[in-house]
């Protein structure tokens, strides 16, 4: 049954399996051309799910990915989602000083709005790598011209997260908004449930608990996020990984899918322009007020 009155954000990353950041050490930028490309079907296959389920999303999506598949770009346009950013490259936005940084937004952005003929607003960082040492960026995602940023993860973890964050939708000091994937707060703490390897690793029903509490006791809409590789069972096994990013990449890879159709049945979806941009702007938090 849908969960009543309230929308959430399905969103999907799109990248490849081998530019995911925790393969870097093992697959090279200049290898990326050499490396069998899956997205395109895998993608294909979402885009066949989501109108089989009357469902619009957002696709984060590589500047990379646009120029070499340009029909994808304007097959997702023609579905009726919104077409947002990743970066083009798939570097993490704290690998980069500001002049990259800056680079990087504007080539993508540039890319995908003429691929697809439309503005992009949002933009979510490769890895969730804007944090507490670099929220500069948020400043530079205004200034060239995004509406909105999903870049901030309220959680700990090794390689990305800033716990201390707020939880949802918000105005930074200079206005943009920034709209964090989904925490649930459980023993004073922000546990993960939006979606990527936790949903995969965690059975069903406790990723539908935990999003359902979270539009029912604290009246928000979630945001969930997963990537094209996170369907594709058959995509090549990456040589010589250690074994934590091994287990990390693939666990349960191929029940993905069936968990997804699931979570679409179970609640109402949308994009995340169309649910969020339209509210009340939200006052800026002092944990971002401060620091950027």
């Amino acid at each position: 049954m849908l969960a009543p009155a309230i929308s959430n954000a399905l969103t999907i990353d799109v990248e490849d399996y081998f530019q995911v950041s925790a393969f870097a050490p093992y697959i090279a930028r200049g290898d990326w051309e050499q490396r069998e490309c899956r997205v395109e079907a895998n993608v294909q296959r979402i885009l066949a799910l989501l109108a089989e389920r009357q469902t619009r999303a957002t696709f984060f999506t590589l500047g990379w990915v646009a120029e070499r598949y340009p029909k994808l770009v304007r097959d997702i346009v023609a579905g009726g989602h919104e077409l947002a950013s990743h970066g083009y490259g798939h570097q993490r936005a704290s690998d980069l000083d500001h002049a990259a940084f800056r680079e990087d937004v504007l080539r993508a952005k540039r890319v995908l709005e003429d691929v697809g003929g439309v503005a992009v607003k949002g933009y979510r960082a490769p890895s969730f790598s804007i944090g507490k040492d670099n929220l500069w960026a948020l400043n530079t995602l205004l200034e060239t011209g995004h509406q909105y940023s999903s870049s901030i993860y309220p959680i700990a973890h090794d390689h990305y997260g800033m716990p201390d964050a707020p939880r949802f939708a918000h105005r930074t000091a200079q206005g943009l908004l920034e709209i964090p994937v989904t925490t649930l707060r459980l023993f004073q703490r922000n546990l993960p449930s939006s979606g990527g390897g936790y949903f995969r690793l965690l059975p069903y029903g406790v990723s539908k608990w935990m999003i359902r509490r979270v539009n029912r006791l604290e009246g928000e809409s979630a945001i969930f996020y997963f990537h094209p590789w996170e369907i594709d069972a058959g995509q090549p096994r990456i040589a010589g990984i250690d074994a934590k990013t091994r287990f990390r990449h693939y666990v349960n890879i191929e029940r993905n899918e069936h968990k997804l159709r699931r979570l679409l049945d179970d609640f109402r979806w949308g994009r995340m322009d169309d649910i969020f941009l339209g509210r009340q702007p939200l006052p800026s938090p002092p944990v971002l007020a401060n620091a950027v």
